[in-house]
């Protein structure tokens, strides 16, 4: 049985899908299309071109392969923000089952932006709690691109603490430009929710893994992945502000975003480096948006590596892993 939400997706599975190209990827957007063009020419005509058409797809397959194994952080940036990039729904249609979503803080209401639910994966129940983007306007407006508002981080600290009470480690997908900065939130206390469910996530005494998927903005990234282990996708971001932000601030101008980028040291290879987070999960060549069901499948195995490497773990050192971790962060 898998209960899991409506598709809001373009697709079901990893099968043929459009492919919206990035700025640097135009040399393999200019191949691809003539690939495309040979093929249509091709049809109900008797030449062939089989061979001409694996030279072509052989390289296409060699530029897009280098072209990613080189990314600037200003393009991996672009990366973790493709329109295309699988998000919370896609991981639990790919990578978990038996989803039940939860909705409500018990306070003001629900925030679509921030979903979560009891789920299963491998066998094993957790709480799942994870940033909705969407996928189309739509989607988009309804789930407030991902920015969580106060009845979002007080809806995933209930979650949270019911999972503490019944024994369910916590699995969190992070992927946030940052939480709504609107008046509205301001006026329902967004600093105080945002400091409650970080606050929830070191005070819990079952295992809990976080996952940055795409970006990991700000402070409303780290209200959901304050974990003693934390995972990032080969491609994901994960800063305390946005390069156009911090370039905004220290140039004046969102044009040295890629410099920012550069020097805040946000992708996954430096923030391993730098002992934040502790495990990169590859993504298919190309990107996540290229293939988001192998993408998920790969991350829900790293999870539950993790979530076995932890169980067992008492209460109390679970709380005290997730204290040192943070602690040290910045240390030297």
């Amino acid at each position: 049985m898998r209960a899991i939400l409506l598709p809001e997706r373009r697709w079901e599975t990893s099968g043929s899908i459009m492919v919206s190209y990035l700025e640097f990827e135009k040399p393999v957007a200019a191949l691809e299309s003539r690939i495309a063009e040979l093929r249509a020419a091709a049809e109900g005509d008797e030449v062939d071109i089989a061979s001409e058409l694996r030279r072509l797809e052989s390289k296409s397959a060699d530029l897009l392969a280098s072209t990613y194994s080189a990314l600037t952080p200003w393009q991996k940036t672009q990366v973790s923000r493709h329109p295309a990039r699988p998000h919370f729904r896609d991981y639990v249609a790919h990578a978990f089952e038996d989803f039940i979503p939860l909705g409500g803080d018990r306070y003001f209401g629900e925030d679509e932006a921030i979903l979560g639910g009891i789920a299963r994966l491998n066998g094993r129940k957790l709480m799942l709690i994870g940033h909705e983007k969407g996928h189309d306007t739509e989607t988009r407006l309804r789930h407030n691109f991902g920015m969580g508002k106060p009845e979002g981080y007080r809806k995933a600290v209930r979650l949270m603490e019911l999972a503490d009470r019944f024994g369910l480690p916590v699995v969190t997908l992070v992927d946030t430009s940052g939480a709504f900065p609107g008046v509205e939130a301001e006026e329902r206390g967004q600093a105080e929710a945002i400091a409650r469910s970080t606050e929830a996530c070191l005070a819990l005494g079952v295992p809990m893994v976080a996952a940055i998927v795409g970006e990991g903005g700000s402070g409303g990234a780290v209200a959901l992945a304050s974990a003693e282990r934390v995972l990032m996708l080969e491609h994901a971001v994960y800063s305390v502000i946005s390069p156009e932000g911090c370039a905004s601030i220290l140039w004046r101008t969102a044009e040295k975003a890629p410099d920012a980028a550069e020097a805040m040291k946000m992708t996954a290879q430096d923030l391993l480096r730098l002992k934040i987070i502790d495990r990169i999960v590859s993504e298919p060549v190309g990107g996540a948006h290229r293939d988001p069901a192998t993408t998920a499948k790969a991350l829900g195995i790293a999870i539950d590596e993790e979530l076995a490497a932890l169980s067992g773990v008492s209460a109390a050192d679970l709380r005290r892993r997730r204290e040192d971790r943070f602690l040290a962060i910045g240390a030297g």
